[in-house]
């Protein structure tokens, strides 16, 4: 009887939707439920509230169809990603060889801030993989097209160039001094690059429907040479990285989170939550505190943008996978690990870790395997019988340090009735493991660089 027990409990039953959108059934889920964070998580203190929206936002798009660019924009930054150690690269003004980092770039979403005295609101990306925050800049000496007018710092009255001498310019992982005024180069790993002079600007945000809280001299990149594909959705980069010129750390608020709601939601839009409005009551119940999962951030000081996590193990369905204990462990080098990313659609694990998820959901699923690469874009998928309504899949938990993160169905299995597949929403990772953005719909992801840990809280994010 125990044993048939814990093989149901190891189990979900999904409910296919008219378009192949999977949810949990709730009368056989033992998913954690949904916070009402109006009630239990956040309350107004100090720090502000933005919208994101998602860079595929108002296109007339199929579902396949978004889910395919979301696919092949992740495999990309996945590559850049993996392209992060320092590398030799040319100067953009010399033949000089210089040693220049790589950045990751191409996110998801897309928030809208403004710049300067008076203000003029643009969008930009919105990246946890980089630390810069930049724009393009007049005068230009080569940019793309973007959806708003180009900045043009003589029209702003709090517009002020940064010092060769002055700490942000040495916090700035490549720079030089040209003319007293201290300029950047960052790349992004497939030869695209912003070129341009550091400065410091007041910068505004906030609701459509509400104030905008304004901050005067964050410093940001005014670009006047932008180059390469990837960032043409918005006017330039807002990095959310652990490091010095992030937005987080200037901001000397050192927490933010975001909640993403279910990519099959087309109407609704992410929320960005910066200072205090990022933090967890301390009131929440005993029963809501047991649904925060945290976890400690591992320090990588080759990469210290980046939000690595400690992750230990995985279990499918009722088996703790046979996993080497070092598989996600930094190495020496810099080199390995588990980063959390905004940016990336879906999870990227270590390869001998992805064969062994394979192998375990190859054994559980009781649906034969089909190859849908060249139509969905993942690796392991299996036929929907027909005119199913209710599939079974094994569950999923990721063991972080401190942390087993229970994942609902929705949050890794991908359904398409069209093609009559569902498939698992990972794929086989190259250096560096990543817990992408799908794994993370419905949970408000909070990022303490005071505490240094990240939390998971189960939330309705289109409730926000």
């Amino acid at each position: 009887m125990a044993s048939m027990i814990l093989s149901w409990l190891s189990f979900v039953l999904i409910t296919l939707g008219v378009l192949g959108a999977l949810f949990v059934n709730p009368s056989c889920s033992t998913s954690r439920r949904a916070l009402d964070l109006h009630d239990h998580g956040l309350q107004v203190q100090s720090g502000f509230k933005v919208t994101l929206k998602h860079v595929d936002s108002g296109k007339n798009l199929t579902r396949l169809e978004r889910l395919q660019r979301r696919i092949k924009r992740g495999r990309k930054r996945l590559q850049r990603l993996n392209a992060m150690k320092l590398k030799s690269s040319t100067s953009p003004d010399s033949h000089t060889q210089v040693e220049t980092p790589v950045h990751a770039g191409l996110g998801e979403f897309l928030m809208t801030l403004s710049i300067g005295t008076p203000a003029k609101s643009f969008s930009a990306i919105v990246d946890t993989g980089s630390d810069l925050i930049w724009t393009q800049c007049e005068p230009c000496k080569q940019c793309y097209k973007q959806p708003t007018p180009i900045f043009n710092p003589k029209e702003s009255s709090t517009f002020s160039k940064v010092s060769c001498t002055s700490e942000l310019c040495d916090a700035l992982p490549s720079s030089k001094c040209t003319n007293k005024s201290c300029e950047y180069y960052y790349t992004y790993g497939d030869s695209s690059s912003t070129d341009g002079i550091l400065a410091t600007e007041t910068f505004s945000f906030g609701e459509e429907d509400s104030s905008d809280v304004s901050i005067p001299k964050i410093s940001f990149g005014c670009g006047g040479d932008n180059e390469g594909g990837g960032f043409n959705q918005g006017a330039g980069l807002v990095g959310l990285g652990r490091g010095t010129l992030s937005l987080v750390s200037q901001l000397k608020e050192p927490k933010f989170s975001y909640c993403l709601p279910s990519v099959d939601d087309t109407q609704s839009t992410s929320t960005l939550l910066m200072g205090s409005l990022a933090s967890l009551n301390s009131s929440a119940s005993s029963s809501d505190v047991a649904n925060i999962k945290t976890t400690p951030l591992v320090k990588n000081p080759s990469q210290p943008t980046f939000y690595y996590l400690s992750l230990e193990g995985i279990t499918v369905g009722g088996t703790r996978l046979p996993i080497a204990k070092d598989t996600f462990t930094l190495g020496d080098d810099g080199g390995g690990g588990l980063i959390i990313d905004s940016g990336t659609t879906l999870t990227y694990l270590a390869e001998d870790a992805y064969d062994a998820v394979v192998k375990e959901f190859t054994s559980q699923m009781e649906l034969p395997e089909k190859d849908a690469i060249d139509t969905v874009g993942l690796d392991l998928c299996f036929k929907l019988p027909e005119d199913a309504t209710k599939v079974e899949v094994p569950k999923l938990v990721f063991h972080f340090k401190d942390a087993d993160l229970e994942l609902p169905s929705e949050n890794y299995m991908i359904a398409d009735s069209d093609v009559g597949v569902i498939c698992l929403a990972a794929g086989s990772a190259g250096d560096m493991s990543v817990f992408g953005n799908y794994q993370q719909q419905n949970m408000l992801v909070l990022h303490d660089l005071v505490k240094e840990t990240i939390s998971f809280v189960p939330t309705k994010c289109d409730q926000l």
